[in-house]
């Protein structure tokens, strides 16, 4: 019983001594690799095979040391990988959404796209100095209440709501009589004068 434990404690001592060495000898291979990549002038960005993330974070450990960027894209854990950038040219938000979605990165395209952005927002900037339209209503309530009233009723009274300068929007015909109190009187005298004389009224122009 004792024998097996030794056994199974020491088969586990090398399991670890074996798993570190591994490790070692990865992180010996990221760094030739990320120092070829820092002397290649041609090389802006390197990606990486996927890896998982116990080789991932040694990765952005070098690299860090080394005074890069880099970063892990994939969804799955299994198919994540390590894109290194040199400093001078880190990726933009839009590059790496890019990589995010799994696209490749255009930097025409993404031109394009970019400049289409700018003109609609301009476009709504401009539309929101001018205000909103001023909608003119295409007929008046002669042409909405014809049917009920007539085209007739209605243009005659539209043409009786006209303002008169003197009186306001009465019309003129339905003004009440301007003669003055003493001239109503003294008709109203000579009528009943008539009346008690049993003479005609005579007609007045």
């Amino acid at each position: 019983m004792e024998k097996d434990r030794q056994e199974q404690a020491a088969r586990l001592k090398k399991l670890q001594e074996q798993d570190k060495q591994q490790k070692v000898e990865f992180r010996k291979r990221m760094e030739r690799e990320v120092s070829d990549f820092i002397q290649d002038s041609g090389q802006i960005k390197k990606r990486f095979q996927p890896m998982n993330k116990i080789e991932r974070s040694i990765l952005h450990d070098v690299v860090e040391v080394a005074g890069l960027t880099s970063f892990s894209f994939g969804e799955d854990d299994d198919c994540r990988y390590v894109m290194i950038f040199k400093k001078e040219f880190a990726p933009s938000d839009e590059e790496l959404d890019s990589y995010r979605h799994g696209e490749e990165w255009d930097p025409q395209k993404a031109e394009e796209k970019r400049k289409l952005k700018e003109l609609a927002q301009k476009q709504e900037e401009e539309a929101a100095q001018q205000g909103p339209a001023v909608v003119s209503p295409t007929s008046d309530y002669k042409d909405k209440y014809s049917h009920l009233i007539g085209k007739g009723a209605a243009k005659d009274a539209a043409h009786m709501l006209q303002a008169n300068k003197t009186y306001g929007c009465v019309p003129v015909a339905n003004k009440r009589d301007t003669r003055s109190i003493e001239e109503a009187m003294n008709e109203i005298r000579a009528k009943k004068r008539l009346r008690q004389s049993g003479e005609e009224l005579p007609t007045t122009s």
